[in-house]
This record gives structure tokens, sequence and C-alpha cells, in this order.
């Protein structure tokens, strides 16, 4: 039932910015942490950035000062705002959430992923 769909990926020039959606639908009575991944070509999927309910945040140290992750008003869709790309951030970027869809029951979702190319 529950569904994150990313959106926003495209192809920008060194230096460039983005900004990456997921929207989370679906029987969501909570959200945990949303999360961004990422796997380039011939990479390892690696943590980008994550946001808990109470608003902590953690970057990897590729991205510090250049990313910025939020969540907005309803905690049922994540951004990521990418500044200063670099090639170096080419990659499939996913989001990641962990849902409680009902007073039992928590599970991470993925979505289905956007890419992000940026051209030197």
């Amino acid at each position: 039932q529950v569904q994150l769909v990313e959106s926003g990926g495209g192809l920008v020039q060194t230096g460039g910015s983005l900004r990456l959606s997921c929207a989370a639908s679906g029987s969501i009575f909570s959200i945990n942490v949303m999360g961004w991944y990422r796997q380039g070509p011939g990479k390892q999927r690696e943590l980008v950035a994550a946001i808990t309910s109470g608003g902590h945040i953690n970057y990897a140290d590729s991205v510090k000062g250049r990313f910025t992750i939020s969540r907005d008003n309803d905690r049922n869709t994540a951004y990521l705002q990418m500044n200063s790309l670099k090639p170096e951030d080419t990659a499939v970027y996913f989001c990641n959430a962990n849902i409680q869809s009902s007073p039992l029951t928590s599970m991470d979702y993925w979505g289905k992923g956007t890419l992000v190319t940026v051209s030197s």
C-alpha cells in the first residue's frame, strides 16, 4: 500500500543545483525517518542524508555543506536540495523511509530511484 515516488532528477552542469522530492503515499500513520541513498556507476549504494521525525539529520561527509535534507509540514514528503554539484554526484538517488502504517507494524520502503547526472 505504501509507496515512495522520487522526482526532480535530471542533467545539470558542474556547480549547478537540483532539488529532489520524495512523496510518500498510502496507509501512513507516522514516518520515523526518511533518507536518500545513491548508487553511482560501478559503486556501492551509500547513504547521502537522513532526517528523523525529531529533526535529527545525518549527512555523508562528501555532501556536507552542499546538500540539505528537509521534510514538509505533512511529514510525508522529503526533499534533498543539492547545490554545487560535482560529477562525482552522478548517481541514481533512492528515497528510503521507515514508515509505521499501523499501530503494530513498521518497515522500510524504497522508491524506484531518480537519475542525477552532473556533466563536466
